[in-house]
């Protein structure tokens, strides 16, 4: 029973005050982070891909399906988020409500979900700035033996966010205008361009999935029933919802700076349901105006909106797209870096990795070796693995974690009914529990390979906690768990 150990919320909230980290966001701030880490090269190719592939024009239906569900677990976020505001966000609920093996768990796939996401997303920007600038394929392609361009970019913000968390919020924000003003100006001026007769069929009628494979490539739930693959129909809306679903992968970040928010009680549901509401706007937007500019059969499925305004004449527009999926994915970066950090922090701080990386500069006021440690994988994954397959195992990872953090909200309100809540989620335990299927039905539809890898990188975590977190536990040990960084 000791692997159900809870850590106390009341000790939590404490130690929150004596972290050494410094509180220097806003609301403001933190939905410019929600934004710049939601907001990648989802916009720029998803919409595209998943219309063709799945849905037709009603893949709009499929970014409303997916922003609904990242809503519900963005209210479950908001309520533990500003009732425990802490650096762990996900992992600290599990630790204070389920036990500290799933803490553990939870912990270990969200540096997954964080590192692999940002490892892919370092090779994507590599690619998109050699297009832009003409650099050499061999030096900065998918297809290089050393992405130096996937390498460069990961040690140039890590050096900011170490530097401190308001420099790494002023480099998001401005990266954050700079690519959503690229998708207003995409929505105006795809406007201009809007055909009505594009979007008939709304949804196109149901067929029979052409495409092979063997049964990894399947969907687990597909695998599991036989069923066959289809597209189009409703079908295809709920499997292009499952896909598209990525693209709103990263809001829950913002729970990890609860230690560095002026007013987090206040601002950190203001920040992820803020920026979730926002993009999910630009996404809907952006999936409509494509699908009215370009018969959903003949999108390209390379660069979706690139090619769409090639098609109709407008290269300067095309052009500028491609600036935003470089500022985009360069501050999806920026944010996955400062997170990695608080989680690694977080763990530290509890005994369950080693403690010399809950240490705090004593000028910058980061997690400085985390994020560093952190960043130094990455750039290895980024610059020597060619892993654009793996990125299904960053959706798999936030929803996972999204089922613990809609467990957690009714069992923190059994254990401690006085907490202070300063945001409530409406209708618990009925939401939670809904939010919490709604997740893992999207799970159940990527295939079975992700599956096996997410199985076999909870194996090594397990295996890791055993042998040292277990034993080195703060919990574990009696030592008190209320001071600021070990």
């Amino acid at each position: 029973m000791s692997l159900l150990r809870t850590l106390p919320v009341d000790d939590v909230l404490t130690r929150t005050q004596r972290s050494g980290l410094v509180r220097r966001l806003t609301g403001r701030d933190l939905v410019g982070f929600g934004i710049g880490i939601i907001i990648g090269t989802g916009v720029f190719t998803l919409a595209g891909i998943e219309a063709k592939d799945h849905a037709g024009p009603a893949v709009v239906l499929s970014f409303v399906i997916g922003g609904v569900v990242a809503a519900l677990a963005a209210l479950c976020y908001a309520e533990l988020a500003s009732a425990v505001p802490t650096a762990g966000s996900a992992y600290t609920y599990a630790y204070s409500t389920l036990g500290e093996i799933f803490a553990w768990i939870i912990g270990w796939d969200l540096l997954l979900e964080f590192a692999l996401g940002s490892a892919v997303v370092s090779r994507s920007w590599s690619g998109y700035i050699a297009s832009l600038l003409g650099l050499p394929q061999e030096w900065f392609g998918e297809d290089a033996t050393v992405n130096l361009g996937a390498i460069l970019i990961i040690a140039v913000l890590t050096v900011v966010a170490v530097s401190g968390i308001r420099e790494s919020s002023w480099v998001t924000n401005a990266l954050v205008v700079i690519k959503v003003a690229v998708c207003v100006l995409v929505i105006v001026a795809g406007l201009f361009f809007f055909t009505g007769a594009n979007l008939t069929p709304f949804v196109p009628p149901a067929e029979l999935s052409t495409s092979g494979g063997s049964v990894l490539e399947q969907p687990l739930v597909s695998a599991l029933l036989g069923m066959e693959q289809s597209k189009y129909g409703f079908g295809g809306v709920l499997t292009a919802a499952a896909i598209v679903f990525f693209a709103y992968t990263g809001f829950e970040a913002l729970a990890n700076l609860g230690e560095e928010t002026k007013r987090p009680r206040r601002d950190l549901p203001t920040g992820l349901l803020g920026s979730l509401l926002i993009c999910t706007g630009l996404y809907v937007a952006v999936a409509l105006v494509l699908t009215a500019m370009v018969p959903y059969s003949q999108i390209d499925e390379g660069a979706p909106l690139a090619a769409a305004f090639h098609l109709v004449g407008s290269h300067w527009v095309a052009a500028l797209i491609s600036l935003g999926a470089v500022t985009g994915l360069t501050s999806v970066m920026m944010v996955q870096l400062v997170t990695i950090g608080r989680i690694g922090f977080a763990m530290s701080r509890d005994g369950l990795l080693p403690p010399k990386l809950s240490q705090v500069h004593p000028k910058w006021g980061t997690p400085h070796r985390m994020t560093i440690g952190g960043a130094i994988v990455i750039m290895l994954l980024g610059g020597f693995v060619p892993i654009s397959e793996l990125s299904d195992m960053v959706s798999i990872g936030a929803l996972s974690g999204f089922i613990i953090v809609a467990i957690a909200v009714p069992v923190l309100r059994s254990r401690k009914p006085d907490l202070q809540r300063p945001f409530h989620v409406p209708l618990s335990p009925v939401l939670p529990v809904l939010t919490a299927v709604a997740c893992l039905y999207l799970m159940s539809n990527l295939d079975v390979l992700t599956w096996l890898r997410f199985a076999a990188w909870l194996a090594v975590g397990l295996v890791l906690y055993l042998l040292y977190g277990y034993r080195k536990s703060r919990l574990g040990k009696g030592e008190p768990v209320t001071g600021g960084d070990v």
